[in-house]
């Protein structure tokens, strides 16, 4: 009898926690903001912060490398609590990269849609600072995405190819807008120009040292300059 109530009491304490497992977040969810808030309840704020702590990780030591027991002492909770929120390192992965992404995407077209009534070039420039911006400066959720992405099997890669694809695609628009207004020349490709500009502003979390934001916008007033007047001497 002792032993069927014992039974009775774990299998009563495994529904409770089963009961209290979060459910996957929504695509919705996702777009909450990447630093925690004081006004968010506790539950969400320790999300957060292992999501915080992971992407930090992953940027520095990649994905393979880095363990939930290595997450957990970042954030300081214990490593079982991650299991409270998250089944498995790749559904953390999964939403880091997704907040990776989408950070840079609306930071970009948030900058572009605000620019009011400038040249085409003006709103290309501002895409670029906005995309440093969100890369060197505001959130280590794009920067991992940036340095990670290419390391992932395939199968951890496909469920974000359609949003990359999206993001490619609206800087497609943004230089064939460009090459149309003239103030691109004519014979200029847009998809190899397009990978070669946000190739060389991804890379730049290699070797840029963040020191102010004033060095972010000068690097980015520096590569619109070569991008539209390229390295000849005048």
């Amino acid at each position: 009898m002792k032993a069927a109530r014992s039974s009775q009491r774990s299998g009563d304490r495994s529904r409770d926690r089963s009961a209290k497992r979060r459910p996957k977040p929504s695509s919705t969810a996702r777009k909450r903001k990447t630093a925690p808030d004081k006004a968010t309840p506790k539950s969400e704020r320790s999300r957060d912060l292992i999501l915080q702590s992971a992407a930090q990780l992953f940027r520095r030591q990649g994905f393979s490398a880095t363990t939930l027991r290595q997450i957990a002492a970042r954030a300081k909770i214990k490593a079982g609590s991650i299991y409270y929120h998250f089944d498995s390192k790749e559904e953390i992965l999964e939403e880091v990269l997704d907040r990776g992404l989408r950070h840079v995407f609306e930071t970009v077209k948030n900058a572009v849609d605000h620019a009011g009534k400038v040249s085409q070039r003006r709103k290309i420039g501002l895409a670029i600072e906005a995309h440093l911006v969100a890369l060197l400066e505001t959130s280590d959720f794009t920067s991992a995405n940036i340095r990670i992405y290419g390391q992932l099997p395939k199968h951890l890669k496909e469920p974000h190819r359609p949003l990359r694809r999206a993001y490619a695609e609206y800087w497609d628009r943004l230089f064939l807008n460009a090459r149309q207004a003239g103030e691109l020349r004519a014979d200029i490709e847009v998809v190899p120009l397009r990978m070669f500009v946000l190739g060389a502003l991804n890379w730049t979390i290699e070797w840029f040292r963040l020191e102010s934001r004033d060095a972010v916008l000068e690097l980015a007033s520096r590569t619109e300059m070569l991008i539209f007047e390229g390295v000849r001497k005048a």
